[in-house]
């Protein structure tokens, strides 16, 4: 039965999603989190964990409509334009590539011994730490400051650091972002080529698990999910727009921080019983 505590439950998970989806701290880990320690576990359970995470992305489709519209159209060209839509495209594919080869592959042995809150914060406290260290060592200088120069060797690495998110906890955002810094990238660079990349990424992923789930659904359930993806969509909106504009001035450090103190506190949490 659908109640009002759901529905706050379903508006207070969406925004989580949308709030932590393209920042380095790890959506998937806070929404399981949440699950543990709200009791999230009613209907529909992990298809809503899973569906209000196209909301975020519809966010992105939404904020870079007009980059993703002049690729498509320009996609044909044999002008400039026109090889750089090429180039952009083969990227993002390029990037996308090693998660969908091993997220096939480990897929199952990922939710089945994986998604626990004590992998969660421990991963949580471990990224922080990851941070702090590349904030420390990073390049002086990056040598990347265009998306259209990003070429498919260099996203095809960027793609494979990618894969450490498959972990939970470890930040799909974070690792693709800190990654792109590590090998060069400009910062602002890297956050917007990890919103993109998340596209075609989260997209195979929602797929896949609501396939996987799809009996678990019910119809009575499409109103839950309903608030949660306009939730995740509209937050969304907000803080991408809000994260560009804070990388152009500041460091990942604060959110390294969060995650030690997240973790730690989870951590904490499931010691004493909770």
């Amino acid at each position: 039965m659908l109640t009002p505590e759901l529905f706050t439950q379903a508006v207070l998970l969406g925004v989580l999603e949308a709030a932590t989806e393209f920042l380095p701290v790890s959506s998937t880990g806070h929404l399981l989190l949440a699950g543990h320690f709200m009791g999230f576990a009613g209907p529909p359970g992990k298809v809503f964990e899973i569906a209000i995470q196209l909301g975020a992305i519809l966010a992105i489709c939404v904020l870079y409509f007009h980059k993703l519209w002049h690729v498509l159209i320009d996609l044909p060209g044999q002008n400039t334009a026109g090889r750089q839509a090429r180039n952009f495209t083969l990227a993002i594919l390029a990037g996308f590539l090693p998660a969908a080869v091993l997220g096939l592959l480990l897929h199952d042995f990922i939710t089945a011994y994986l998604f626990s809150p004590v992998v969660v914060c421990t991963m949580l406290v471990v990224g922080g730490l990851v941070i702090l260290y590349l904030e420390q060592v990073r390049r002086a200088t990056a040598s990347v400051y265009d998306i259209d120069a990003i070429d498919w060797k260099l996203a095809l690495k960027i793609g494979a650091l990618q894969c450490l998110a498959m972990v939970p906890g470890v930040s799909r955002s974070g690792a693709t972002i800190m990654g792109a810094m590590w090998l060069g990238v400009n910062r602002r660079i890297a956050t917007e080529f990890s919103f993109f990349l998340a596209i075609p990424t989260m997209v195979g992923a929602v797929t896949l698990s609501l396939w996987e789930q799809r009996d678990l659904l019910r119809i009575e359930d499409l109103a839950l999910i309903g608030v949660g993806f306009v939730t995740a969509f509209i937050v969304a909106l907000v803080v991408v727009r809000w994260l560009v504009g804070f990388v152009a001035r500041r460091t990942f450090t604060v959110f390294a921080w969060y995650r030690i103190v997240v973790g730690s506190a989870g951590l904490a949490l499931l010691a004493w019983g909770f």
